[in-house]
């Protein structure tokens, strides 16, 4: 392993493997705000993962975060909160514009990378983290992983992919957890398809050595089944197994059906309403946050999700940037930012204030394109 080189926020290691080719690492390092995910972080991120795409040398790249709480709580968005407070009323704020672009392609590369991708993923995991882990080949999260998409309660939705990804969940259970925000445990995460391996913390190390040993081809497709025999293996150990968190999902499977079972989005609200005396807390709290969030957020959500089951990746990605530069120009996601982690007073002055007041032109209104001339993200394929 060679000495780490730090720029901004992030560290940048390379693991140097038993086959003389490189696994190169990318922690995230900045414990204080939960890695949240800066655009200096993101350049910097996408500069070398473009870079070592094309080093025959590099075999795979290996993602974390430091610290013993998180992976990545999601992106800065108290930095996006004052660039819309700087902002004239009518202008889309700049580093709003570029971030969400330069996130979304970040986000898009690891799906679409040619290389085996790690990522280990602890502690909370949310928003922009996910959207960081969803598209690596091999995705890990540790047995004390807390995943959330919770938009609502900031006048977001769940973006960074997250519109592709919990569309394609079985039985409604993205748009549960878009309105929501309800956290999954590791084996909820594992069921719902949004991990592929459980191992505890502590584990790292010895995985970590485990790929330092091994032999690796440079061959991508070879090296993505050798990867994962290796996880494999530390993942099936009875030790291990035994320290997964029952699941919350699989318990409540049939309500959570049952609720989310109707398309009107009114009709759906009322039914999670109804939640928020529920003698289970893991669902009286999901629903006493969706109560709590942004109505539009809530319905923005299940519209993006709606109009994605039919799009490409990249389509969604699109569509994603249009709607959260949206959000910019709304009231709800500064007013949101605002109350949760500016004044932190947790009042947020919701506009509009229910979600029945909510309509398909206001929803609409929120989609249109923003940009002019060519989409920003045109080039994704």
């Amino acid at each position: 392993m060679s000495a780490p080189l730090c720029t901004a926020d992030v560290v940048f290691t390379t693991l140097h493997t038993a086959s003389g080719r490189r696994f190169e690492r990318i922690t995230l390092n900045a414990p204080k705000s939960l890695n949240a995910l800066a655009l200096s972080m993101v350049d910097a991120i996408a500069e070398r993962l473009r870079a070592w795409a094309a080093d025959p040398d590099v075999a795979g790249i290996w993602l974390d975060g430091a610290g013993p709480k998180a992976f990545c709580a999601g992106g800065d968005v108290v930095a996006l909160y004052h660039d819309i407070r700087a902002t004239l009323a009518g202008q889309v704020p700049a580093l709003a514009a570029a971030f969400f672009e330069r996130e979304y392609r970040l986000d898009y590369l690891i799906h679409t990378y040619p290389k085996p991708v790690l990522c280990w993923a602890h502690g909370h995991v949310m928003g922009g983290g996910i959207g960081l882990m969803a598209g690596a080949s091999h995705r890990v999260v540790t047995t004390d992983a807390r995943l959330a998409m919770p938009e609502v309660s900031i006048g977001l939705y769940p973006d960074v992919g997250g519109s592709w990804l919990l569309g394609r969940l079985p039985a409604g259970l993205g748009a549960f957890l878009s309105a929501t925000g309800a956290p999954l445990n590791a084996t909820d995460a594992r069921l719902a398809g949004l991990a592929d391996w459980i191992l505890p913390p502590d584990s790292r190390d010895g995985v970590l050595e485990a790929v330092i040993r091994a032999h690796w081809s440079g061959d991508a497709a070879t090296d993505r089944r050798r990867l994962s025999a290796l996880l494999h293996g530390f993942d099936h150990k009875a030790e291990h197994r035994n320290q997964w968190p029952p699941s919350r999902l699989l318990a409540h499977a049939q309500r959570l059906a049952d609720v989310m079972a109707q398309d009107d989005w009114l009709v759906r609200a009322r039914h999670l309403l109804a939640l928020t005396n529920d003698p289970d807390p893991w669902l009286a709290q999901a629903a006493r946050t969706f109560a709590a969030g942004s109505p539009t957020s809530a319905a923005l959500g299940w519209e993006m999700q709606r109009r994605a089951k039919h799009l490409s990746l990249a389509d969604v990605f699109r569509l994603e940037w249009q709607a959260s530069v949206g959000c910019c120009m709304y009231p709800d996601f500064a007013e949101g930012v605002r109350a949760l982690l500016v004044d932190k007073d947790r009042c947020p002055r919701w506009q509009p204030q229910t979600i029945d007041a909510v309509t398909p032109e206001w929803i609409d209104a929120h989609l249109r394109p923003w940009h002019t001339g060519p989409h920003p993200l045109a080039d994704l394929t």
